[in-house]
């Protein structure tokens, strides 16, 4: 389906090729060159002469000689600038003083040959004598010698009567609808005017009482005129206007003399929408079969990556299932064992003292491990409550230290604190059991991950957070891990779990507790060298009881 309708696209662009490729350029390179690099060609524009040029009805320039030229500008790719007047007198004025360079409709005169060229003679309409209904309808221009007649100032029919009627009494007024009003109401005894424009005003403007009787022997034939002196430009107009076919030209005639009705389909605006519409129907088809296409591979990229992660999750829960399991055997083991052995009386004081310690620190390793599943359980569900209280950071640190100095001194490592807190800034409101289990955490996983070296605390104040960085010598962690440790289950490596033990929960928890008490937690950490973590918590110091009972009130 695709393909058929591609094949019927390249089709009707080689069409559309084939038809733009014979419309050539009417003009030559130079031609063309100096038309682009001017702005400021003016049309003369007289709109007071209909059905040439006029004003309609929606105050725009409109007429047959408008439509005329339009074809022109059409035909060299190129829009003058339009300059209207008002009076035809300050038109011509204007054409003999070269202020503008074309005249949109002039009718030839031998006065006007000295200044203009004149090219397309569009139609000739004869000029036709006007009186009102109760004139004899026999009569003469010779008749009327002894007659006020009017006609508008500057028009050629006035130099025309004034040239070859000199004993006429000619009333010149500004147009042809001044005119013809005039002769209406008595102020002058007949009008002289084209007889396209006579009827078309009489008819357009409801006049009256009127009739024309007769033809003189001279025609309005109008022109486009162009000032002699630029000469590129009349060639370019006389260009243009060669090419203009008769059929064109009819054209515009029936548009506006003739009552004309074409069948629908031999219009051009008909196939001009007809094929705007098909290549956007086209173009529409082929846009929302892309667009379908790659919105399913979209899709299914993203359900392979959703089947992925949930297949991952998938495995790292059942490794951490896996995971409990030894975690949990492992110290109820020791319990049960070496609580058999407990029970023989074939043991030694020695014997009875070590079996104990074994059984206490496999309870508290199983408590701990109950512990975190117990707290990632509610944190996931986000149940954890946050409950502020004083709390002195450096009895806190002091109390962890003692905690972890067995611990330490087992691997022989050294623990040591560097608190940098004054006494009196040292007491801090905070939810102290979450801020513990996050240190504890963080030093837990120092020893663990360390076999030689030290772990070492720094706490300090900086503007209005509290700091607290757990440096050790450890075997750091690898790049390809650092993204994951702080996500739940993500103790995915076997050896680490079979070397130090653990459910790979520990900075999961510290993590989400360090969001709920509004701090942030940050490290650096280079493989067998050993890591840094940066806790830092909102440093809000113990002031009065009615501080904290708005911060409790507050959350």
């Amino acid at each position: 389906m695709l393909k058929k309708i591609t094949n019927i696209f390249v089709f009707f662009c080689l069409i559309i090729g084939i038809t733009s490729c014979s419309n050539q350029d009417i003009l030559d390179k130079n031609e063309r060159e100096w038309l682009l690099q001017q702005d400021t060609i003016s049309v003369a524009v007289y709109a007071y002469y209909p059905p040439y040029q006029f004003i309609n009805k929606k105050d725009s320039i409109d007429g047959i000689l408008v439509d005329h030229f339009g074809l022109i500008e059409n035909k060299i790719g190129y829009r003058f600038r339009k300059k209207y007047y008002t009076n035809w007198s300050n038109l011509i004025e204007d054409a003999q003083n070269k202020k503008i360079d074309i005249v949109l409709e002039m009718q030839e005169t031998a006065g006007r040959e000295k200044y203009l060229n004149f090219y397309t003679k569009f139609f000739e309409t004869p000029f036709v004598l006007v009186v009102k209904e109760e004139v004899d309808s026999t009569l003469k221009l010779n008749d009327f010698l002894d007659k006020r007649i009017t006609v508008p100032k500057g028009y050629s029919i006035d130099d025309y009567l004034k040239q070859n009627y000199p004993d006429l009494n000619i009333k010149n007024y500004p147009d042809d609808i001044t005119c013809l009003l005039k002769l209406q109401s008595g102020e002058a005894d007949a009008y002289i005017g084209g007889k396209a424009l006579v009827n078309y005003l009489i008819k357009s403007e409801g006049i009256t009482g009127l009739k024309v009787i007769t033809e003189i022997d001279y025609s309005y034939i109008p022109s486009i005129a162009v000032t002699k002196d630029n000469k590129i430009l009349n060639e370019i107009i006389a260009k243009a206007t060669r090419t203009i076919t008769d059929e064109e030209k009819q054209e515009i005639l029936d548009n506006w003399l003739f009552d004309v009705v074409k069948p629908f389909y031999k219009k051009p605006k008909f196939w001009i929408i007809s094929s705007i519409t098909f290549f956007a129907a086209l173009a529409s088809i082929i846009l929302i079969h892309f667009y379908l296409k790659f919105k399913i591979k979209q899709r299914t990229k993203e359900l392979q990556i959703a089947k992925d992660k949930a297949e991952e999750s998938n495995r790292i829960k059942t490794n951490f299932i896996q995971n409990i399991s030894h975690e949990i055997r492992t110290p109820m083991n020791g319990i049960m064992g070496f609580s058999e052995l407990l029970k023989s009386g074939t043991i030694t004081e020695e014997e009875r003292q070590e079996y104990t310690k074994i059984i206490i620190e496999s309870g508290k390793d199983l408590i701990h491990s109950v512990d975190n599943i117990l707290e990632i359980s509610v944190l996931e569900t986000k149940q954890s409550k946050i409950r502020f209280t004083p709390t002195n950071l450096e009895e806190l640190l002091l109390e962890l230290i003692s905690e972890y100095s067995s611990k330490a001194n087992e691997k022989n490592l050294s623990i040591e604190l560097d608190h940098k807190i004054p006494k009196e800034k040292s007491t801090i409101i905070t939810d102290q059991p979450k801020l513990y289990k996050i240190l504890s955490g963080l030093i837990d996983n120092g020893i663990k991950f360390t076999h030689t070296g030290s772990i070492i605390i720094f706490s300090y104040l900086v503007q209005d957070y509290v700091a607290i960085s757990i440096k050790d010598t450890g075997i750091g962690i690898k790049p390809k891990d650092q993204d994951i440790i702080f996500k739940s289950f993500s103790q995915s490596e076997k050896e680490i779990s079979k070397n130090f033990g653990g459910l790979g929960l520990g900075l999961a928890i510290a993590k989400q507790y360090t969001d709920l008490i509004g701090g942030n937690i940050s490290f650096i950490s280079k493989e067998n060298e050993g890591s840094s973590f940066l806790l830092k918590i909102p440093y809000t110091p113990m002031q009065n009881n009615a501080e904290l009972a708005t911060k409790k009130k507050e959350k």
